[in-house]
């Protein structure tokens, strides 16, 4: 456990234990809308199954090494949401901080909690309460696109790298591998999230759900069902193909995080490699498996 560089602003009290919390409010580089959204996600999606945090866990560190993440390292999971991916990151390094600043560390807190080598902070990544070249290994997964200034956030996480540490991201794509069609589809989905993901609360989680429904449903069945007739290739051409086979709280999730969002942004392969590189980062290993992109770097240096 790496010790805060300064006292807490305050405390969340739960009858299991406690998290310390580093101010958010007065950060610049931060959405309080999107903080707010993230933390009513996560606090209704806060319990997904252990097969299914290990198998979409697997398909995220598929670029991820023994060497890259060895069992006594002490890694960051920024942005952790409600803490699945700091559950699954548990069982591979010595300690986990887990750090969020929406109220999915109550969420995150649940999960972990029985977990000796994790600790929950609520903190955003401009006040992250650890010195610099603290952590092995970072993992940032969805989370750097709905920062308003991504690249500078990244540089921020870089600086608690050691040197020859990595770090893992998952960043949404900007489809430039895909075809017009997909992209004009893409397109109407997202004039449909900028009128959704400003709805109430309550009625913005119902027309998730209908989403959810009317939309993955229909689209994940039709992938499924070409995956079988005329393989892996015409059912990869078809959106949202990765949930097949994914459980329908999946389902549900992700259709309020995409719907549900205020703040998205996508970037190519090649404006990653410039944000990565520029941030200090090197030995780039992309994967060319979906969610795209997910990358791994090593920082530089000493």
């Amino acid at each position: 456990m790496i010790e805060y560089i300064s006292d807490p602003d305050g405390w969340i009290e739960l009858s299991s234990g406690r998290i310390a919390r580093f101010n958010t409010g007065s950060d610049a580089n931060i959405d309080l809308e999107t903080v707010v959204s993230f933390g009513d996600e996560w606090t209704k999606f806060d319990r997904f199954s252990d097969s299914e945090i290990q198998r979409i866990g697997d398909e995220y560190f598929d670029v991820v090494t023994a060497a890259m993440l060895p069992a006594s390292a002490t890694a960051l999971d920024l942005g952790c949401g409600g803490g699945r991916w700091s559950q699954y990151v548990s069982s591979r390094c010595a300690f986990v901080e887990a750090v969020d600043p929406s109220d999915a560390v109550l969420a995150a807190h649940s999960v972990t909690r029985d977990l000796s080598n994790v600790r929950v902070t609520q903190a955003s990544v401009d006040t992250l309460p650890f010195p610099d070249r603290s952590f092995d290994f970072i993992l940032c997964l969805g989370a750097l696109h709905h920062i308003p200034d991504t690249a500078a956030a990244l540089e921020t996480a870089v600086q608690k790298l050691r040197p020859g540490g990595w770090i893992l991201l998952y960043i949404y794509y900007a489809l430039e591998n895909r075809g017009p069609g997909y992209r004009l589809l893409f397109g109407v989905a997202d004039l449909l999230r900028r009128v959704t993901s400003r709805l109430p609360g309550p009625l913005k989680r119902l027309s998730c759900d209908v989403l959810a429904v009317t939309v993955y449903l229909p689209l994940v069945a039709l992938a499924g069902a070409l995956g079988m007739l005329m393989g892996r290739r015409a059912a990869e051409a078809i959106p949202l193909h990765y949930y097949s086979g994914k459980s329908w709280r999946v389902i549900r999730n992700d259709a309020l995080d995409r719907f549900g969002t205020p703040l998205e942004q996508r970037f190519t392969r090649e404006q990653i490699t410039e944000m990565m590189t520029e941030s200090g980062l090197e030995d780039l290993h992309f994967s060319d498996r979906m969610p795209m992109w997910h990358v791994v770097g090593r920082k530089g240096g000493e």
